[in-house]
Order: structure tokens, then C-alpha cells, then sequence
């Protein structure tokens, strides 16, 4: 094989690579290797009185330092626990004359990011830390990439890898050399879990729906477009599960939920990601008065699950998740930040309203559109404690009920935190006339140019047809909750594997 593209680290690796392999050492072997303890259990559990519980030790992980001492050497592993110091003497790996495994295989052969597995007994060394004295050590897989080197120092990381195009493109090794970022995501997985839990408690059904639709509805989103080849048909990648959930609604189900990864082909910053994970659930019989009740006891338990509190600390500001949340209708949200009323303002008079507040139009936004803009533009930013916006214009929400009381106005909330929306509920509309004309006034918008307007969704509308319950649904974004919770700037800090651009190669 021709190394000579690779650098210099990785060409001597691999030479190390042939030297185990010539003496007849699989570095990457199939045996099970007898993991029976991990770092952290050691570091919190040993002490002098139970130290017989710990005499035999077998323990795998990633080499992350190496102190060559001669004849004994001071090494660090890292599990998925954490970190334990090794100490590996010569005469006690090799206690016969052959000294090959220690002088040849470890001094040799061993590198910083190889996986090895050791068997031995927990000692504390002079300086009073916890450590494994090495009895047996085998390589398990050799690594041919170097890790990044992260310094620590007094109980201080230095020279810690924070360029975001390796952090976000090669996650696997920002992981291994970044343990914090590992913490993110297991409070990912506890904030899921608890939400999965306050469902279940009340009775909701968790259910699957399809991610590949032949017509993307439920949002005004641009959907990904691809083709299935047995059908000879065009397929969308779904923006939203809203209208498969509320078909199961009339169906006879009261209350189910999905957490699903939606897909939407727009742009990409510091709250988006073209791929996400959004909570929707669907509740016959309630409004959106229920269901905002709901969203404040939910989030709650959510924060507590995570942090212990329902305090969380966001760009250094404290955000309070303890119910109840303030309340503001979207008018006079707008009144107050802007000093225009809009409440009955026509299409073009908003177009004069955007152009005195210096937002950026175009022809094909509709009514709905630039009043949207407007919030978003000039309102947004000034809620940062959870705050209810209810109360929409008609036009911004195509899938929602008419107001009880406010003409022009349908039952409508978003939850907004830190100046983003986290939640977007509805009284559904469940009037299939009322929803098939909401539907031709979205494909006028399309007609316009609007690539975010709605398609038209006849099978959604033969199914209102048979009758849906009056029926409260909202769908959370994860991410930002996420986001909010774990004190993270950024949606790609709280995803595993965030889009990127494609990756140039060396010779572009």
C-alpha cells in the first residue's frame, strides 16, 4: 500500500503495524476481552478496607498518556466512564527472561489512541491516586491516526480542540479527546427520556409514521424531493408528522406521540439544521388552553430531569422553567415592540409597515407571511423567560381553528425562549370545508412562488371528512430544547452528526 500521502505520525504507525503483525500479534483481534470494571466505579468505590474486591481487575480502554520510567511506566486509559492510571512494570508483565511484550509491543509499538485491555489489582500510589498495578496487557486495536494532543495541568485543559469543523465533521474523535461533550449527550438522552416518561404516565401511545410522504404536509417548509423507483413516483422527505398523527386521531386513538426526524431543505445556522428532531403529540377532546398548561408541566419535569432545577443558565442568563409562563397575544406583542396595530390590516398595508421598519419583502409572501416577518424580525428577541404567544392571524396558520371570540384570529400558540420559539401548538382545525379552503388559499401562495406553502392533502381531507374530535397538538423542537437545557450555543453542539458541506479534498 502506498503511504506516502500520509503524514509522518500516521506512516510510522502503520510501520508499527507490520512490526506486530510480523511477530505474529493480531492487532485487532476477535477474542472477547473479559471487561468486568470501568474507570469510574475504581476511581469511587476502592479504598483499603474493600481492596480484596479489587484484586482482579479487567479493564479496556483508549490510551490517552504514556510516562516512560525504563523499567515501569505510568499510562492513563480512558473508558466510557471515564479515566484510571495504569502502572505497568517490565518484570511484571514479562516476568520470565523474554521481555518482548514489554519491550518490543509496549515501548515499542504502543501509541497514544491505542485500545488495550489490562487485568491486574487497584492500588493507590504514593501521591494517593487510585491506579491499576498491570498483571497482563493486550492490544486490542492499534490506532493509525493520531489524536489531537489536549494538555491538562492542575485541573486545567489546554490547547482543547474547539475548531467546529473538526468538532462537528469528525465527532468520534472530538468525543475521545473532549469528555464533556459526551456529557451533553447523555442529558440529551435523560431529556428524552423523562418527556417519554411524562407521556407515558398520562396515558399517551408513542407511534411511527412514514418518513417518506407523497406529499410533505403539516408545515409551510421547502421539502427535500427524491423519486421511488418501483412507483415510478415523485417522494418527499416528511417536514412534518402532523397530519398522519391527527389522521390516527380520527382513527379512535386520544392521545399519541411520535418523536421524529424531519427534514426541511433551508438554510442552516446557529438554531437550524436541515435534518432535526421535533416531539408531536395529539390530544382529542382538549384546546390550547390544555395544552399549554401541559407544555409548562412537561418542560418542567424536563428541566428538573436534566439539571436538578428548574433553572437553567443560557448565555449567562438564568431562564426559569417553573410554571406558570407569561401569556401575550401576537398582536400586542407586535404593538408593543413595533407601535402598529395589525390587528385589521390588509396585505398591502403590511408591505408598508415591513418597508417603514426596514424588513425585507418580497411579492410571492402572502398576508400570514409578512406578519410573521415582522414578529420575527422585531419581536422575537425581547422574549427570553418562556412566554406563550397566542392568538394568530388566520393567515399564518393554515391547520389551525378560528378564535372562540377574536374574529380573524385562530387558537394558536408558540412557545418562545431565549428569543426562539421551542413549541408551536394549535386547537386544531377539524372543519374539513374550513380546511379544504385553507389549503386552495395555500396553493394561491404557491402559485405566487411561495416554495414554503402548503400542498394539498386530499387523503388528510377525506379522513376530516369521516369527523375528527376536537383535538389540541403542538410539536416541540428537541434541539432547541436541548439547546436551552444543556447551555449549548449551537444546534450542531447538541447533534451528534450535524450537516456539513462536503469535505475538500487535499488536491481542490
Amino acid at each position: 500500500m502506498n503511504i506516502s500521502h500520509l503524514s509522518e505520525q500516521e506512516q510510522i504507525r502503520r510501520e508499527k503495524l507490520g512490526d506486530l503483525l510480523g511477530m505474529g500479534i493480531d492487532p485487532y483481534p476477535a477474542e472477547l476481552f473479559p471487561v468486568n470494571n470501568n474507570a469510574a466505579t475504581i476511581k469511587h468505590q476502592f479504598n483499603e478496607e474493600n481492596k480484596e474486591t479489587f484484586k482482579d481487575i479487567c479493564v479496556a480502554g483508549r490510551i490517552m498518556s504514556i510516562r516512560d520510567m525504563g523499567k515501569a511506566n505510568f499510562a492513563v486509559v480512558q473508558d466510557s466512564s471515564g479515566r484510571i492510571q495504569l502502572y505497568i512494570k517490565r518484570d511484571e508483565i514479562c516476568p520470565g527472561e523474554d521481555k518482548t511484550l514489554y519491550d518490543i509491543i509496549w515501548k515499542k509499538c504502543t501509541d497514544i489512541g491505542d485500545i488495550i485491555g489490562v487485568k491486574g489489582y487497584v492500588f493507590k500510589t504514593k501521591t494517593g491516586e487510585t491506579s491499576i498495578h498491570v498483571k497482563e496487557l493486550s492490544i486490542l486495536a492499534k490506532a493509525l491516526k493520531p489524536l489531537p494532543i489536549v494538555k491538562e495541568a492542575e485541573g486545567q485543559t489546554f490547547d482543547a480542540v474547539t475548531d467546529p469543523e473538526f468538532k462537528y465533521r469528525q465527532r468520534y474523535a472530538d468525543l475521545i479527546i473532549n469528555p464533556e461533550v459526551k456529557e451533553v449527550f447523555t442529558k440529551r438522552t435523560r431529556l428524552v427520556n423523562a418527556i417519554r416518561e411524562f407521556l407515558n404516565e398520562r396515558g399517551a401511545l408513542e407511534v411511527d409514521t412514514p418518513v417518506l410522504q407523497s406529499i410533505p404536509g403539516g408545515a409551510a417548509a421547502r421539502p427535500f424531493a427524491t423519486h421511488h423507483n418501483a412507483l415510478d413516483i415523485p417522494m418527499y422527505l416528511r417536514i412534518a408528522n402532523e397530519l398522519y398523527l391527527k389522521r390516527l386521531i380520527v382513527g379512535g386513538f386520544d392521545w399519541v406521540y411520535e418523536f421524529s426526524r424531519n427534514f426541511r431543505n433551508e438554510g442552516m445556522d446557529r438554531t437550524h439544521n436541515p435534518e432535526f428532531t421535533v416531539l408531536e403529540f395529539y390530544v382529542a377532546y382538549k384546546d390550547y388552553v390544555w395544552m399549554m398548561e401541559t407544555t409548562e408541566q412537561l418542560l418542567e419535569k424536563a428541566a428538573i430531569a436534566v439539571n436538578g432545577t428548574t433553572i437553567a443558565v443560557v448565555d449567562g442568563k438564568e431562564i426559569n422553567f417553573k410554571a406558570p409562563y407569561r401569556r401575550v397575544t401576537m398582536a400586542d406583542a407586535i404593538r408593543e415592540h413595533t407601535g402598529f396595530d395589525i390587528t385589521n390590516m390588509g396585505e398591502e398595508h403590511l408591505r408598508s409597515v415591513c418597508k417603514q421598519l426596514h424588513i425585507h419583502v418580497d411579492k410571492t409572501m402572502g398576508k400570514g407571511k409578512l406578519i410573521d416577518e415582522i414578529f420575527s424580525e422585531k419581536c422575537e428577541k425581547h422574549f427570553v423567560q418562556p412566554t406563550f404567544i397566542i392568538d394568530y392571524p388566520k393567515e399564518m396558520s393554515p391547520l389551525t381553528k378560528k378564535h372562540r371570540t377574536k374574529e380573524g384570529f385562530v387558537e394558536r400558540f408558540e412557545l418562545m425562549v431565549n428569543g426562539k420559539e421551542i413549541a408551536n401548538a394549535y386547537s386544531e382545525l377539524n372543519d374539513p370545508i374550513d380546511q379544504r379552503d385553507r389549503f386552495e388559499e395555500q396553493s394561491k401562495l404557491m402559485e405566487r412562488g411561495d416554495h414554503e406553502a402548503m400542498f394539498i392533502d386530499h387523503d388528510f381531507l377525506r379522513a376530516l371528512e369521516y369527523g375528527m374530535p376536537p383535538t389540541a397538538g403542538i410539536g416541540f423542537g428537541i434541539d432547541r430544547i436541548c439547546m436551552l437545557l444543556l447551555n449549548q450555543p449551537s444546534i450542531q453542539d447538541v447533534l451528534l452528526f450535524p450537516m456539513m458541506r462536503p469535505e475538500k479534498k487535499d488536491d481542490e
